[in-house]
C-alpha cells in the first residue's frame, strides 16, 4: 500500500510514496480524485513512471487533450498530446498552463523521464494561499477587476470562428457562434480578438479566490508589461505586479525531481514554473494538459464549449504553423 502524507506547512501538495514495485496504474482512481479536488496537488514517488504509463494514468482521468503549441516542446507521444517540456534552460515565472487562451486547460500532469542532478526543479504555488498572502492593497485592487486578453488575428483564424476570413464590422458581431470565446474588434485596419477573465477567480473545486493568469510569465518572462490588461484598457500597475511576484516566489516550493515521479496539478488552483536548469541534458520532462472528466466548467466558459470535444484544434499562428511544418 502507498504511504499517503497530506500538504504541511512549506508542502502545498499531497505526497504518495510508492511501496516496493508498487504501480502507479494500481492505484484507486477515485482516491485520487478525491485527493486532487480537495487538495490541487499531487507528487506520485517511487512509481517508476515512464511514458506509457504515464499516457494511461492521465487518460485515466481525462475525457479529451488540448494541443500545446508553446515553442521547444519536443514529440514523445504526439497522437496522445504527450509532448516534453519547453526545451530552454532558464527560470520560469509562475503560471497556469496556457492561461494565455480561452481554453486552459483542468488539469497539467508531468512526469521525470529523466531527472537533473542539480537546478531544473518545477516550482509549484497555490493560487488561493496566493491570494491569501498578498498585501490588502493587492488584494483589494483585484478583487473585482477583470483582465482582458487582447491579441491579433489573421484570416485563417477568423474563417475559423466567423465563417469568412475577410469579415465586415458588421460580421464581427453578427457571425460570432455559440461556443466562440471571443469578441472581434477592427482597430486601425486590423482586427483583434479579446477575451476575458477575472483577475482573482474561483478554481473548479475550492470555493475561494484563486490567483491565476498569464500576468507573471508576461511580465517576468517575456517582458510585456501589457498582456493581460486591466478592464478599462490600462496595464495592472508595476507594483501589484511586483508584489503577486514577490508573493509567488515567497510561498512557491521546489519539487526536486527523482527518476520516475509524477505530479497531478489543479490548473484552475495552481500555477507551476521552474528554477534555471543547469544541464539539459540530463533533464527529460514529459507533460498532459487536459480536461477531467469530472470537470464543474467555469461560468465564463460558453456552453459546450468546443474544447472540451475531441478533435478541437484552432488554426495556428502563421509563424508558428510555419515552424511546426
Amino acid at each position: 500500500m502507498p504511504t499517503i502524507s497530506l500538504p504541511r506547512p512549506g508542502r502545498p501538495n499531497v505526497l504518495i510514496d510508492a511501496d516496493q514495485g508498487e504501480d502507479i496504474l494500481s492505484l484507486d482512481p477515485a482516491t485520487i480524485e478525491r485527493l486532487y479536488k480537495a487538495h490541487g496537488a499531487i507528487v506520485f514517488r517511487g512509481f517508476g513512471v515512464d511514458a506509457g504509463a504515464f499516457r494511461r494514468f492521465a487518460w485515466q482521468f481525462c475525457s479529451t487533450a488540448v494541443f500545446n503549441e508553446s515553442p521547444g516542446r519536443q514529440p514523445i507521444e504526439p497522437d496522445q498530446n504527450i509532448y516534453t517540456v519547453d526545451g530552454g534552460v532558464r527560470e520560469f515565472s509562475l503560471h497556469p498552463e496556457l492561461s494565455r487562451e480561452p481554453w486552459k486547460p483542468d488539469i497539467a500532469f508531468f512526469c521525470c523521464l529523466s531527472a537533473p542532478s542539480r537546478g531544473g526543479e518545477t516550482t509549484l504555488c497555490d493560487g488561493v494561499e496566493l491570494v491569501q498572502a498578498l498585501p490588502d492593497t493587492v488584494r483589494e485592487g483585484l478583487a473585482w477587476r477583470r483582465l482582458l486578453y487582447i491579441k491579433p488575428t489573421w484570416p485563417e483564424l477568423l474563417d475559423y470562428w466567423l465563417g469568412t476570413p475577410d469579415p465586415s464590422d458588421a460580421e464581427l458581431v453578427s457571425r460570432v457562434g455559440q461556443g466562440c470565446p471571443y469578441s472581434f474588434h477592427r482597430v486601425h485596419d486590423e482586427v483583434v480578438r479579446v477575451f476575458s477573465r477575472p483577475a482573482l477567480h474561483r478554481p473548479m473545486f475550492v470555493d475561494a479566490p484563486a490567483f491565476g493568469n498569464f500576468l507573471l510569465f508576461a511580465r517576468f518572462n517575456n517582458g510585456v508589461p501589457d498582456f493581460p490588461v486591466l478592464d478599462d484598457g490600462h496595464p495592472v500597475p508595476e507594483a501589484w505586479l511586483q508584489a503577486i511576484k514577490a508573493t509567488g516566489d515567497r510561498l512557491k516550493v521546489p519539487v526536486r525531481w527523482e527518476p520516475g515521479d509524477a505530479v497531478m496539478l489543479d490548473n484552475t488552483r495552481f500555477m507551476h514554473g521552474r528554477n534555471a536548469i543547469i544541464d539539459p541534458g540530463e533533464r527529460l520532462i514529459a507533460t498532459f494538459f487536459g480536461y477531467v472528466k469530472f470537470a464543474i466548467p467555469d461560468a465564463d466558459e460558453p456552453d459546450d464549449a468546443p474544447w472540451r470535444r475531441p478533435g478541437f484544434a484552432p488554426p495556428l499562428p502563421p509563424q508558428i504553423a510555419a515552424r511546426l511544418a
